[in-house]
């Protein structure tokens, strides 16, 4: 395909033609579908089948205190057999929520932190091949420590023991390269936090800010 440029990047709406959709799983957080979908494969005949994860929807907080580090919490992931060191995150579970609420929400639960000043750092789909989900993923800045007793949380399952460690931005960088973290939040922010810092954050969006 010809007669695009760098001034064409830009992920756009689109939806291929479904001649047939149907539920095959219902789980505890996300379904999966079977869509037949009409390919634009010569005269548009052939129909494949793809299965799409039903996603709520995600959130996460790259958090970054006054000395330049990151906060990042160690929590086991059962589906990879690992505990991996991963910003704070959470779904998004309460219809009409505003995003950058749950984010709030979230950081104080999982850390214990509130955040004076919130940006959007970057938008994904974290896996558009199988699954609609969609994250936002906060920058938050002007940090204050909650006592325990003010916050009205039970930690429990995987989030029971979730040791916090603030690490120097820097280092988050080498070791997000140097494959010493996998969680995608993590990563991501860490290293979309890293390019931002360039112009000292000025070029980030506002909480408001439309996905789309």
């Amino acid at each position: 395909m010809t007669g695009f440029g760098a001034g064409d990047v830009r992920d756009v709406p689109g939806r291929w033609p479904t001649e047939d959709a149907a539920e095959v799983f219902a789980g505890h957080v996300f379904r999966v579908r079977r869509d037949r979908v009409r390919m634009p494969n010569g005269d548009d005949s052939e129909l494949v089948d793809r299965d799409v994860i039903e996603h709520p929807g995600s959130v996460g907080v790259l958090a970054l205190d006054g000395e330049g580090r990151v906060l990042l919490l160690r929590q086991y992931r059962h589906p990879v057999g690992r505990y991996l060191w991963e910003a704070p995150a959470g779904l998004r579970d309460k219809a009409g929520e505003p995003l950058h609420v749950l984010a709030a929400r979230e950081l104080l639960e999982e850390s214990g932190y509130r955040a004076g000043r919130w940006d959007v750092l970057v938008d994904l789909f974290p896996s558009s091949g199988m699954s609609d989900e969609r994250t936002r993923i906060f920058l938050a800045r002007d940090l204050v420590r909650v006592p325990d007793e003010e916050i009205d949380f039970e930690r429990v399952h995987e989030e029971a023991d979730m040791p916090v460690v603030w690490v120097p931005l820097a280092e988050a960088v080498r070791k997000a390269l140097n494959g010493e973290l996998h969680n995608m939040i993590a990563v991501t922010g860490v290293l979309a936090a890293h390019a931002a810092s360039a112009d000292g954050f000025a070029a980030l969006r506002p909480v408001t800010a439309p996905e789309d």
